[in-house]
C-alpha cells in the first residue's frame, strides 16, 4: 500500500462518498507532456482505488471523469493563429471555429465545421487511448463542459452563487489576496457578439441575468443555458459538486497558498457541496529547461514522447515519481536508462519478505505498484509489454538492420522470440526507429558499424589492444557464432592478452564504431556477419 496512488485510494474507498476521480483541461492550443501528470496521475488513483476494492472483496466501484473546459473563452492570438481570431477573443472555444493549415478560421461550428476545443483535443485523445484512457468505456467518462452548462446542471450552482455573491467575494479576496472590481459578479454572461469580455452585469430575474457589453447593446443570459458561465474558482467549485468529485489532483500553481483549492474548497461548501481533498502534483520539466509550458514554447507533446517511447515507459516516468516531486523528462539517452530499470523490475518483480526492514518493504510495494500501474491495460501482465526484447538491444537492431524483416529474422535467430513478432514490438520497433531518425536521440548511442579501421581506431589502439584483436580474431574464427561462444572468445582473449576486460571490450567498440563505447559486445558481434568482422580485424596491424 506504499504506493502514493494506492495510500490515496484507501483514504478515498474508505470515505463517505463513492470515488470519483477526476481531470480536466483547456484545449486552447497542443497539449504538453505536463498535462498527462495531471490526468495519469487522476486515473492511476482511480485504478487503485478499483484495486483495494477487489483485494479486500468490497463491492465498490470508481469512476473517472475527463472534464474539458470548453466553455473556456480564448484568451488572445496565439502565434500558431491567423490574426483574424481577433474576432473570437472572449469566445468559449466550443463555439468558435477550428483553424486551418493557414491558421486562418476554418467554418463555424453552427454551419457544420469542427469547433476549435474539438480541434485541438482529438490528437490529445488518441494519445490518451495509446496510454489505456479510452472514452467511453467502463468507468471511464469523458465531459465536455460547455454541454454540461448547456443541459442546465449548472443553473442550481449559479443562481447559489448568485444568492451568495458576497460571501463568495469574502472568501476570494481572503484567501487569495486578490482585489476584486465594484461590478464583480459570480457569472459571465456572453454579450451580442458572443464574447465573455466587456460585458456588464445589470441585474438578475432568475433565471436571466441581465447585462449590457461593450458595445452599447442590452441583452439577459439564460442560466439554463450556454449563454455564460461562472468564473474559473466557482466553476472549479461547482463542477464538484455537480459531478460529486471527490479525487482531483491539481498542479502546484492552483495548489499553492490562496490558490484556486484554497478558494474552491469553501465556495463550493457554500454551493452546497462536499469538496474533495486536496492533492497536489508537481510539474513536468524539460532537462535542464525547466517547467513545459506552452507559452514558452518548452514542449514536448504527448504524441511525439509516444512515437519515441512504448506507452507503459512514459506511464511509469510519472508512476515511479512521488505526486509531490518534480519530474525531469530527458528525450536523450535518460530514456535508456528509465527503460532499463522498468524491464529490470519487470523481469524481476519486487518480492515481500518477512525479515525486510519498514524501508525495504516500502521500497517494494512502491515499486511493484509503479510498474502494476505503468500496464496500459490495467491488470495485464507487464512481461507483456517487452515483448521479449529489451529496449537498448532494440535500439541495436533498429540500427545496423536495414528492413524490419531483418530485425525480426534475427530476433528468432538469437531466440528472443519464436515465429512472428506481437503487434506491441511491431509498434515499439516503429517507435524506436522514429526516435533514432528525430532529434533527441542521444549521438553517443548511435552505431555505425566501420567497413575498415579508422585513422582515430589505429591511434587509440596501442600494442596491447592489438594483440586483444588478434587473440580475439583468432579465437572468433575457430567458435561457433552465438552470443555465449562470442562472450567467452572476449574474455579468453583479454586474458591472452593480459589486459582488463574494461580496456579489452573499448578496444573493441574502437575497431567495430570508432569509439571507445557501444552496445552489448557479444549481442553486437552476433548481429555482425562473422567473415566481415575477421576482414575488418585483419587490418589492424599487430604491432
Amino acid at each position: 500500500m506504499a504506493h502514493w496512488a494506492s495510500f490515496a485510494a484507501e483514504e478515498l474507498c474508505k470515505g463517505e462518498y463513492p470515488p470519483v476521480c477526476a481531470s480536466g483541461i483547456t484545449p486552447s492550443g497542443e497539449f504538453h507532456l505536463g498535462h498527462l501528470r495531471e490526468i495519469l496521475s487522476a486515473e492511476m488513483i482511480h485504478r487503485s482505488c478499483n484495486e483495494w476494492f477487489n483485494d479486500n472483496q468490497i463491492d465498490g466501484e470508481s469512476n473517472y471523469v475527463f472534464i474539458v473546459d470548453s466553455m473556456d473563452p480564448l484568451r488572445r492570438v496565439y502565434d500558431f493563429l491567423s490574426p483574424s481570431y481577433e474576432e473570437y477573443i472572449g469566445h468559449p472555444l466550443a463555439f468558435i471555429p477550428a483553424p486551418m493549415p493557414d491558421g486562418e478560421p476554418g467554418p463555424k461550428p453552427k454551419d457544420g465545421g469542427q469547433s476549435y476545443a474539438d480541434y485541438y483535443l482529438q490528437d490529445f485523445i488518441f494519445a490518451l487511448e495509446q496510454l489505456g484512457i479510452v472514452f467511453p468505456s467502463e468507468g471511464y467518462e469523458r465531459i465536455m463542459n460547455h454541454e454540461t452548462y448547456e443541459d442546465g446542471e449548472y443553473a442550481d450552482f449559479i443562481d447559489l452563487a448568485i444568492g451568495n455573491k458576497e460571501e463568495i467575494r469574502r472568501l476570494i479576496v481572503s484567501k487569495s489576496g486578490r482585489e476584486l472590481p465594484e461590478d464583480w459578479y459570480p457569472y459571465n454572461p456572453l454579450g451580442s457578439d458572443g464574447s465573455l469580455d466587456g460585458v456588464t452585469v445589470t441585474g438578475y430575474d432568475k433565471p436571466f441575468v441581465l447585462w449590457v457589453d461593450s458595445h452599447g447593446i442590452e441583452g439577459k443570459s439564460d442560466i439554463r443555458k450556454a449563454e455564460g458561465k461562472m468564473p474559473w474558482r466557482i466553476d472549479w467549485a461547482a463542477r464538484w459538486a455537480i459531478h460529486g468529485i471527490t479525487c482531483e489532483p491539481a498542479g502546484k500553481d492552483h495548489g499553492a497558498a490562496g490558490g484556486s483549492y484554497d478558494t474552491g474548497i469553501p465556495i463550493c461548501r457554500v454551493l452546497g457541496g462536499d469538496p474533495p481533498d486536496k492533492i497536489v502534483y508537481e510539474w513536468i520539466q524539460l532537462k535542464g529547461m525547466g517547467p513545459m509550458s506552452s507559452s514558452t514554447g518548452l514542449t514536448v507533446g504527448p504524441m511525439e514522447a509516444l512515437s519515441l517511447v512504448p506507452p507503459e515507459i512514459l506511464r511509469y516516468v510519472i508512476a515511479r515519481s512521488k505526486i509531490n516531486r518534480h519530474i525531469e523528462f530527458d528525450t536523450g539517452g535518460a530514456l535508456f536508462r528509465t527503460a532499463d530499470e522498468y524491464e529490470r523490475l519487470v523481469s524481476n518483480p519486487a518480492q515481500e519478505d518477512d525479515g525486510m526492514t519498514k524501508r525495504q518493504l516500502v521500497a517494494s510495494q512502491t515499486q511493484g505498484g509503479a510498474i502494476r500501474l505503468s500496464q496500459v491495460e490495467s491488470g495485464s501482465d507487464p512481461r507483456d509489454s517487452i515483448g521479449g526484447v529489451s529496449f537498448r538491444h532494440l535500439s541495436m537492431l533498429a540500427q545496423i538492420k536495414s528492413s524490419d524483416e531483418d530485425v525480426w529474422a534475427s530476433l528468432n535467430r538469437s531466440g528472443h522470440i519464436q515465429g512472428e513478432p506481437s503487434n506491441s514490438l511491431v509498434v515499439r520497433l516503429t517507435r524506436m526507429r522514429t526516435w533514432i531518425d528525430g532529434p533527441h536521440f542521444p549521438e553517443d548511442a548511435k552505431i555505425e558499424v566501420k567497413m575498415s579501421l579508422s585513422d582515430e581506431a589505429m591511434e587509440m589502439l596501442d600494442s596491447e589492444s592489438r594483440q586483444f584483436i588478434s587473440a580475439l580474431s583468432s579465437l572468433l574464427s575457430e567458435c561457433e557464432w552465438n552470443e555465449e561462444e562470442i562472450n567467452m572468445a572476449i574474455a579468453n582473449a583479454c586474458e591472452s592478452a593480459g589486459i582488463e576486460r574494461r580496456k579489452g571490450y573499448s578496444s573493441l567498440y574502437w575497431a567495430l564504431l570508432g569509439r571507445s563505447h557501444g552496445p552489448k559486445a557479444s549481442s553486437l558481434l552476433f548481429e555482425l556477419d562473422k567473415g566481415e568482422v575477421l576482414s575488418l580485424f585483419a587490418q589492424l596491424p599487430t604491432q
